[in-house]
C-alpha cells in the first residue's frame, strides 16, 4: 500500500510517499519546504502568510515527491502509483490546515482513492515509528513541542487517552520566547539547544514547575517569566552568562517532562514509550529520557529519527496507517479542524 501524507498544520508544507506492508510503514520519499526564512523576519508565525506559502508551494512539493521516485511529476499528478492520501485535518493553523485539506480532497476525487483526515498530534505519537514495526502495547507516549506537552496512554494503536497536558505555555513555547528574550531568531530554541552545550546546567536554580504536584500536567509559564526576569537582572549578557542560563534553563524544562514521564512510567507500566513532538530533537532530553528510564526492566524506548521530529507528512502516513480507519474520511466531508482532540 502506497500512501501519499500531507502535512500543513502550520509553517512547512509536507508531502511523503510512504510504503506500508503488514506491521511496518517506510518513507519512499518525502520533502518539506520550511517557512522558517519568511516568518523569522517576523519573530513567529504569521497564519495569513503562513497559509499563502503552503498554497504556492504545495502543488510544486508533491511534483518534487513525484520526481524523486522517478515518476514524470506531470504524468503522477494525473494518475500516480497512490493507493491512499493522509492528511492532517487538525490542529493547527486553520488556514494552513485548508490548504492541505483542500489539495487532498481534490486529489482524492481526480484519483478516486480513499482519504484519511488525521489528527497531527497522533502522528508525533508515530513519528518514532517511521521505518519501524509497531511496537508492543500498552504504550506511553510523550509528545513535547511548540504548543503541546502531553503524556498519553494507549492499550493498542487506535485508543489514547490524555493523561497529562499543559495547563498554559508548553516546553516549546516555552524554549522560544527565552531565545526571543536572549535575542536570538526565530526559532529560539535549537539555537538554546546549542549554547547549552557550553554552559553549566547548575549555574542558575530556575524552578521546576509542578514537578512534585502529583499529575502529569505540566506549566511552563512560571518559568517563562524567571527566565525573562533572570536576563533583565543581568548588567550585560556574555557569553558566558548566556551559555550558562541557557543550559540551566534547558535542564529545568527537562527534568520537569522527564520526571514526570518516568513517575507515569512506573505507575501505567507500559510495554512501549514513545516520544515526539518538534522538541523531541532536544538532545537533552533524548539523552535524558534514556538514562533515567534504563533502570526500568520489560519497557522499550523509542525516540524518532531528527528528521521526523519537526512537523513531517512520513509520521502523518504512518499514524494513518497504523491506526487503520480510525481517520478515514471521504474527499466529500473531509474538513480541517484546528481543534482536534485526542
Amino acid at each position: 500500500m502506497k500512501i501519499l501524507a500531507i502535512e500543513t498544520s502550520c509553517d512547512d508544507t509536507a508531502i511523503a510517499v510512504m510504503q506500508a506492508r503488514g506491521t511496518s510503514i517506510k518513507t519512499l520519499a518525502q520533502v518539506t519546504a520550511s517557512q522558517i526564512p519568511i516568518h523569522r523576519r517576523y519573530g513567529g508565525v504569521v497564519p495569513e502568510v503562513a497559509a499563502r506559502a503552503h498554497a504556492e508551494t504545495i502543488i510544486p512539493t508533491i511534483k518534487e515527491v513525484f520526481a524523486q521516485l522517478g515518476l514524470d511529476p506531470d504524468r503522477a499528478m494525473k494518475k500516480p502509483p497512490i493507493d491512499a492520501i493522509a492528511v492532517t485535518s487538525g490542529p493547527g493553523l486553520v488556514t494552513s490546515l485548508w490548504v492541505g485539506v483542500t489539495t487532498a480532497k481534490l486529489l482524492a476525487r481526480e484519483w478516486d482513492v480513499p482519504v484519511f483526515g488525521v489528527n497531527h498530534m497522533v502522528g508525533h505519537i508515530y513519528s518514532s515509528l517511521v521505518n519501524q514495526k509497531l511496537p508492543e502495547f500498552p504504550m506511553l507516549a510523550l509528545i513535547v513541542s511548540g504548543g503541546h506537552t502531553e503524556i498519553v496512554w494507549m492499550k493498542n494503536p487506535t485508543s489514547w487517552k490524555k493523561i497529562g497536558s499543559t495547563r498554559d505555555d508548553a516546553a516549546g513555547e516555552a524554549f522560544d520566547k527565552f531565545g526571543k528574550v536572549l535575542g536570538f531568531s526565530y526559532p529560539g530554541g535549537p539555537e538554546i539547544s546549542r549554547r547549552a552545550e557550553k554552559g553549566n546546567a547548575t549555574a542558575i536554580q530556575f524552578p521546576r514547575p509542578m514537578i512534585n504536584d502529583g499529575t502529569y500536567d505540566f506549566s511552563f509559564s512560571g518559568l517563562k517569566t524567571s527566565g525573562r526576569m533572570w536576563a533583565e537582572a543581568q548588567k550585560k549578557l556574555t557569553p558566558k552568562l548566556i551559555a550558562d542560563g541557557c543550559a540551566s534553563y534547558q535542564a529545568a524544562i527537562v527534568d520537569v517532562i522527564i520526571t514526570k514521564t518516568v513517575r507515569a512510567i512506573e505507575q501505567y507500566k507500559p510495554k512501549t514509550v514513545v516520544l515526539g513532538g518538534g522538541v523531541s530533537a532536544n538532545d537533552a532530553l533524548r539523552n535524558g529520557l534514556l538514562a533515567r528510564t534504563k533502570h526500568i526492566k520489560g519497557v522499550k524506548i523509542h525516540i524518532p529519527e531528527k528528521q521526523y521530529t519537526t512537523d513531517n507528512a512520513a509520521m502523518i502516513g504512518a499514524a494513518a496507517y497504523f491506526t487503520k480507519n480510525k481517520f478515514k474520511s471521504s474527499w466529500r466531508s473531509l474538513a480541517a479542524n484546528p481543534a482536534f482532540e485526542i
